[in-house]
C-alpha cells in the first residue's frame, strides 16, 4: 500500500503546548488592546488567554517571548478566486504567500470545486502551506452560462449541469440541487445572476433548511438588492451593486445592467441606499464590500474609457462603503483579485489600507473586518475570528502597532495557523520557496 503524502505543515498534536508571553493583544472582540498578555496554545486550539502574571507556564511547554510585539487574530479574505481557471502552481503560490502574510482563512467565491476541494484538503491537513479554505458552489439562471468563466471552471463537463455550478429556474428540484451542492463539501451556495427575487428566496429557504449558507451578489438581476437582502441571504458581495437599487428602470439581466447616475450618488447618496444599509444592519447580513477592487480593475483596463469607468466606480465604492460602515453594516474585507506574484504581500493588505485611507474606517474596525466579521461572513465565528480560549490558534504576531498605522499589518513576524507557526523570514528563504 502506498505511503500517505507528507504533511510538513500539519497542525501540532493535542498536548503539544506553546506559551506566547508578553505581547500586546488586539483580540478582535472590540476590547481595548491588552498589553503584557499571554496566549497558551494546546495543539491547534487556544487553551487560555490572560495577563502574563496570572497564567503559569505548564511543565514542558515551549515559551515564546513576544515583548514589544503585537498580536491580532488571523486575517480572513472573504472574497477570493483560486481556480478560475484552474492553475494548481499559481494557486499554491498564492496560498503560501497568504499564510506567511498573516492570512489564516479565505472564502472562495465559486470556482472549479474539483480543484478547490483538494486545495482545501491539502491546506487543512498540512500537505501545503496555506489558509483554511471555505468555498461556495454557484447557482444562477440558465442565461448566465454562456459566460466564458463558467466554461473555465467546468472543463470536461457542461456548465450549469455540474454540482458546483448549477443552472436553476422555477422548475428546478431545489432540494436535489442544494443536496448536490452540499455534496461538494461547500460551505455555502453562491447566488450569482439572472434569477428573480422569488427564486432567490426559494434557494435561501431550501439551503437554510439543509443547513448550508447562502452568499449572493448584492444584485442578482432581475432580483434587486432589496429583494436579495429580504430573501435572507447570509452575506452580499460588491458594494457598488447596491447602487442598482437606485436604477430608473427595472433590472433585467446580468449582462444588461442599467446606467446609473454615479456622480449624483457620490455627491449626495440616496435614501433608497440608506434603507438598504438599515436593513443589512438590522438583519446582521455581512457586506463583503470588495471596496478596493475597482482600483485593480482600473489598472487592468485595456483603454482609457474602461479605465475612466473603473475609476468612477472606485469613487462610488469608497463612498458607499463609508456610508454603510457609518450606518452600522457589518463589513468584511474581501478582495476578488490577487496581487502580482512578485509582490511580497497579498491583496488583503491593500484592501485593509483602502478601508482605512479611502473609506475613513478606523484601523481597529478595519482589522475586525478581516477577523471577527470575516469569520461571520462564512459562518465560522464559533472557531475563528477572535483570540479567545476554545477557538483555533489562528493569530498573527506583528513588529509594530497596526492600530496606530494600518500599514504595519505588513510587518509580520510570524503567523500561527491551527497552532502551526509560519515564520515570515522563511517565506523569503530559498528553502521556504521550494
Amino acid at each position: 500500500m502506498d505511503e500517505p503524502a507528507p504533511t510538513p505543515y500539519a497542525p501540532p498534536a493535542s498536548g503539544s503546548v506553546t506559551v506566547y508571553r508578553g505581547g500586546t493583544l488586539i483580540d478582535g472582540t472590540q476590547s481595548a488592546p491588552r498589553p503584557r498578555t499571554t496566549v497558551v496554545v494546546d495543539g491547534a486550539v487556544i487553551a487560555s488567554v490572560g495577563p502574563d502574571e496570572q497564567l503559569a507556564t505548564p511543565e514542558g511547554a515551549q515559551v515564546v517571548d513576544l515583548a514589544g510585539r503585537f498580536v491580532i487574530p488571523g486575517l480572513i479574505d472573504s472574497h477570493q478566486h483560486l481556480a478560475t481557471p484552474p492553475n494548481r502552481p499559481v494557486a499554491e503560490a498564492a496560498l503560501r504567500r497568504q499564510v506567511y502574510s498573516g492570512v489564516t482563512a479565505i472564502r472562495d467565491m465559486a470556482d472549479d470545486l474539483r480543484q478547490i476541494g483538494d486545495l482545501a484538503r491539502a491546506t487543512r491537513v498540512g500537505e501545503i502551506a496555506g489558509p483554511d479554505i471555505h468555498y461556495a458552489a454557484l447557482m444562477a439562471g440558465p442565461g448566465f452560462f454562456d459566460d466564458p468563466r463558467t466554461w473555465q471552471v467546468s472543463q470536461g463537463e457542461t456548465p450549469g449541469h455540474v454540482p458546483w455550478m448549477q443552472a436553476v429556474d422555477q422548475g428546478t428540484d431545489l432540494p436535489l440541487a442544494v443536496a448536490m451542492a452540499r455534496g461538494t463539501h461547500a460551505t455555502a451556495i453562491k447566488v450569482y445572476a439572472d434569477l428573480p427575487g422569488e427564486t432567490v428566496a426559494a434557494v435561501v429557504a431550501e439551503a437554510h433548511r439543509q443547513g448550508i449558507q447562502v452568499w449572493a451578489h448584492a444584485a442578482v438581476f432581475p432580483a434587486s438588492p432589496a429583494e436579495v437582502i429580504d430573501a435572507g441571504v447570509d452575506a452580499v458581495s460588491h458594494v457598488t451593486l447596491l447602487a442598482q437599487q437606485t436604477a430608473d428602470e427595472p433590472l433585467s439581466s446580468y449582462k444588461t445592467k442599467p446606467l446609473l447616475d454615479i456622480e449624483r450618488l457620490i455627491e449626495s447618496g440616496d435614501p433608497r441606499l440608506d434603507a438598504l444599509y438599515a436593513e443589512l444592519g438590522r438583519r446582521g447580513t455581512v457586506l463583503d464590500a470588495t471596496a478596493g477592487m475597482w482600483l485593480w480593475v482600473a489598472d487592468q483596463a485595456d483603454d482609457a474609457e474602461a479605465k475612466e469607468r473603473a475609476l468612477a466606480n472606485d469613487r462610488l465604492s469608497a463612498k458607499l462603503t463609508a456610508d454603510a460602515f457609518r450606518a452600522g453594516v457589518p463589513i468584511s474585507a474581501g478582495t476578488d483579485y490577487e496581487n502580482d506574484p512578485a509582490e511580497p504581500l497579498p491583496a488583503l493588505h491593500s484592501e485593509l489600507a483602502y478601508l482605512v485611507n479611502r473609506c475613513g474606517i478606523p484601523a481597529a474596525d478595519a482589522i475586525r473586518s478581516a477577523t471577527a466579521i470575516g469569520a461571520a461572513s462564512m459562518g465560522a465565528s464559533d472557531v475563528m475570528g477572535t483570540v479567545e480560549p476554545g477557538k483555533l490558534a489562528n493569530f498573527v504576531v506583528l513588529a509594530a502597532d497596526p492600530i496606530a498605522d494600518i500599514s504595519r499589518l505588513g510587518q509580520v513576524v510570524f503567523t500561527v495557523k491551527r497552532g502551526r507557526r509560519f515564520d515570515r523570514d522563511s517565506f523569503f528563504s530559498v528553502e521556504g520557496r521550494a
